[in-house]
């Protein structure tokens, strides 16, 4: 239940309200047919210089959640709720009273979850096990519309209530403060803070194994996983994590576990697909079977086995590392930036498969870039994307690789839950090599095609390395 505002403790300079405590209740019913019930608890106060008259609601998009229409009341008021003209998405929580300035009042929401039906690829699960990715899930409480409008703030600290079947395994945000049984029923009570960002929920009749070295990582699967397979797939995931943490730097203390845990329904878990970093990546087509629901977790599909496990999550732990669910422009970054998830993905893969195929990567994503190019006629999108892929070998080619771990840690720390932009990039650099780096990302992204120089660079490396054919016998 996140969204956007401020509240200050000066005299208000508009229309707006304060969250002044708040409650979050999650159920799951697994019979007759499993569903998810969320319950929410606002305490409110008008803080504005006005009276209000409504609230503006954010719900879970359609197309990634399937559920009943929400229910809300004002104190013991049953509330009707409209659809916004200019953000169909949005609901319009019309009050039945004036919201008179100062005054306090208690809204409550709730809504049921279902699981998808077949056909749909809205989130789904099962009657034994379900998830809620941070960010999305909750109704979220907008602020006030107006010149300085404030509301929708969270406290700084409130409660998350889980209740499952017992015997279930729970991983949710926040600090779990209490757990407790009765008639069947497993309750567990999280502590939320401003740290925790977005709410998630992770849960169900799981088998639990711990995996990896220093780089601590709990797999939850359905079924339990034979030894032999576990110990392939925590080598290749502690590689994986390794090579992240030489790029992008290490973990903090308080992020050192990563939670890999095997979708509950494979239909509906996943909800982005790439066709172009599945090429950059030299899939034959595109697929996605791992994906962040949250900064610390990532469901995965194990339909293809536990071998395959650390090349299918190297792209989600990529994301983990650049900002996912931190910064809130992680998805919709302008090139080159935009392909930064797609390169660290690439070094993951290779650490993962134990493999040296910077080359062949390189090579196969300038064929996606044409030799000969208008200088005015503006690119096409693939080949943008390919580009702004092959600019950061570049930055490596030129800058090295250890000049390139720092600035590029650099730039994550200092932008950390902000945007990022190609100035920081380009700031993040200057910084780390004394010198101007404009007029090198000015060569690659601003002029048509890629550089002479660098094509060649690969094209002469490629034909040293490939072995001749032996001469068949006269």
């Amino acid at each position: 239940m996140v969204a956007l505002g401020t509240a200050g403790c000066v005299a208000p300079l508009g229309p707006g309200y304060t969250i002044e405590r708040q409650q979050l209740r999650v159920q799951f019913v697994p019979a007759p047919e499993p569903r998810i019930r969320i319950e929410a608890e606002y305490a409110l106060r008008n803080t504005g210089n006005q009276p209000l008259s409504e609230l503006e609601l954010r719900l879970p998009g359609r197309r990634r959640f399937h559920f009943e229409e929400p229910h809300a009341t004002w104190d013991a008021t049953l509330l009707t709720t409209g659809v916004s003209t200019e953000r169909p998405r949005n609901a319009l929580i019309s009050l039945p009273q004036q919201w008179k300035v100062s005054a306090r009042h208690t809204l409550r929401l709730s809504v049921e979850y279902l699981p998808a039906a077949t056909g749909e690829t809205a989130l789904s699960f099962t009657a034994d096990a379900f998830f809620l990715p941070a960010e999305g899930w909750s109704p979220e409480l907008l602020p006030s519309r107006g010149l300085f409008a404030t509301g929708g703030v969270p406290p700084k600290k409130w409660e998350m209530n889980v209740s499952v079947p017992d015997g279930f395994l729970v991983h949710t945000s926040g600090r779990q403060t209490r757990t407790s049984r009765r008639n069947g029923e497993m309750n567990i009570r999280a502590a939320q803070s401003v740290n925790d960002h977005y709410p998630f929920v992770i849960a169900g009749r799981y088998t639990y194994s711990e995996i990896g070295g220093k780089e601590k990582i709990t797999l939850w699967t359905r079924k339990a996983q034979e030894a032999a397979g576990l110990r392939g797939a925590s080598d290749a995931l502690v590689r994986t994590m390794e090579a992240y943490d030489s790029m992008f730097g290490a973990r903090s203390k308080d992020s050192s576990t990563t939670w890999i845990v095997e979708c509950p329904l494979t239909p509906g878990c996943f909800t982005n697909l790439n066709a172009t970093i599945a090429k950059l990546l030299g899939e034959e087509k595109e697929s996605v079977s791992a994906e962040m629901v949250s900064p610390d977790t990532l469901m995965v599909d194990l339909n293809e086995g536990m071998p395959k496990l650390a090349v299918a999550a190297a792209p989600s732990l990529a994301a983990s590392r650049l900002g996912y669910a931190q910064n809130p422009g992680f998805l919709e970054r302008e090139p080159p930036l935009s392909a930064l998830p797609a390169f660290a993905a690439s070094i993951g893969r290779e650490a993962a498969e134990g493999t040296d195929s910077r080359m062949e990567t390189i090579r196969r994503a300038l064929q996606l870039i044409p030799d000969d190019v208008a200088a005015r006629r503006p690119e096409e999108p693939a080949v943008v994307r390919a580009k702004s892929f092959l600019f950061f070998y570049a930055l490596q080619d030129r800058y090295g690789r250890d000049v390139f771990r720092k600035a590029i840690s650099h730039m994550l720390y200092a932008r950390r839950e902000r945007d990022l932009e190609l100035s920081d990039l380009i700031a993040a650099f200057d910084q780390e090599t004394h010198q101007s780096t404009a007029e090198f990302v000015r060569l690659w992204m601003k002029r048509p095609g890629v550089p002479e120089e660098f094509r060649m660079r690969y094209r002469e490396t490629a034909a040293t390395t490939t072995k001749p054919e032996k001469e068949s016998a006269p």
